[in-house]
């Protein structure tokens, strides 16, 4: 059964900042009860308080043009600043795997990496966090579908498969079910899977981000130290402009680039087995112009999407394929990477 703290954290929010679109079914199912809760029995969980936007006192004077009221205003919560980046408790160094846009084969990517990365450094521990809060896709890849359990200090505990520690909002909801929330209830959601899971001790935390330059990026970015970034793109012209998007977005907050991952770069003709490109060179004259390394070409083969589909990666599904060998020597070029930045000892 899913932490109640974590029903009530979306329902604060809900009911605070006046959003009424909950999706009482899904709540049924996350309380493991067999009928739809009205909101007056939710509210008898519910520690409720004042939403956050009515917590800035500004004094309205008359005497002021609105102009000077409003920049009062914007003064009053500048002031409160941005949120202070922190380590997740005994985690050393976090991973963020992005792209521009979807589609790219950027969750395929997190799941081989970090799998990869147990390959070829067994002694160390992974963890492997699906940040995709509307379209989770770490639970098929990574063949797991039970509900987290909750320890005796509220915490999430991880569920595990193939050495590595998952979390996923898949993990949480019914696999049929929508998540139809605003903005401000997924920062929330996250914040939970971020923060509120037992990790216990990781040398490597990789996050798997959704697609695109969002809230998501920016609330990672701003409340946690990432250690690296790494893009993930295919040859096209119109993944590759959003490509160049995100990351400008890295550069301009300080975030180190570790590399390009050109996904589907080729393809192997089956009668001769020539390697073909499909969609030229682009990606070349992006990474000079980003000043980053492509540290893989990942060929598109149809084993990659079967074994991704059948819940197993293909580092370990076909160990000795050349496409499980492109993933283990993208895992070294991001291990040395990792080596050069700086670990939380906390």
């Amino acid at each position: 059964m899913l932490c109640r703290c974590f029903l009530e954290y979306i329902l604060h929010d809900a009911l605070c900042f006046e959003c009424y679109e909950v999706n009482l079914d899904m709540l049924s199912k996350m309380l493991s009860v067999t009928a739809k809760p009205c909101f007056g029995e939710c509210l008898k969980h519910l520690r409720y308080s004042w939403p956050r936007h009515r917590k800035h006192n500004t004094i309205i004077d008359s005497t002021k043009t609105k102009q000077e009221n409003l920049e009062a205003r914007q003064k009053e919560i500048m002031a409160c600043g941005l949120p202070k980046r922190k380590h997740i408790k005994d985690v050393k160094q976090i991973f963020l795997i992005a792209s521009g846009k979807g589609g790219v084969g950027k969750s395929t990517t997190a799941v081989n990496l970090a799998t990869a990365l147990k390959i070829i450094e067994p002694k160390k521990s992974i963890g492997l966090l699906d940040a995709d809060i509307f379209g989770p896709s770490i639970p098929v890849m990574m063949n797991i579908y039970e509900s987290p359990l909750v320890n005796q200090e509220n915490l999430m505990e991880p569920l595990v498969n193939y050495g590595i520690k998952c979390m996923s909002m898949g993990f949480l909801i019914d696999e049929k079910s929508p998540v139809v929330w605003r903005g401000l209830m997924v920062m929330n959601a996250l914040n939970k899977l971020m923060n509120h899971v037992a990790w216990g001790s990781l040398d490597y935390l990789v996050i798997d981000t959704p697609p695109g330059t969002g809230d998501t990026h920016l609330s990672l970015i701003q409340s946690l130290f990432i250690t690296g970034a790494l893009l993930v793109t295919t040859p096209q012209k119109v993944a590759l402009e959003v490509t160049r998007r995100g990351a400008n977005m890295f550069k301009k907050l300080n975030i180190p680039i570790a590399g390009i991952v050109e996904n589907m770069s080729s393809i192997t003709c089956p009668k001769c087995m020539t390697e073909v490109p499909l969609f030229g060179n682009a990606t070349l004259s992006l990474a000079k112009e980003l000043d980053v390394d492509i540290l893989q070409k990942i060929p598109m083969h149809e084993n990659i999407a079967e074994s991704s589909d059948s819940g197993k990666p293909i580092v370990l599904a076909a160990p000795k394929s050349k496409q499980a060998e492109a993933y283990r020597e993208l895992a070294e070029h991001v291990v040395t990477f990792l080596n050069k930045q700086e670990i939380n000892d906390e």
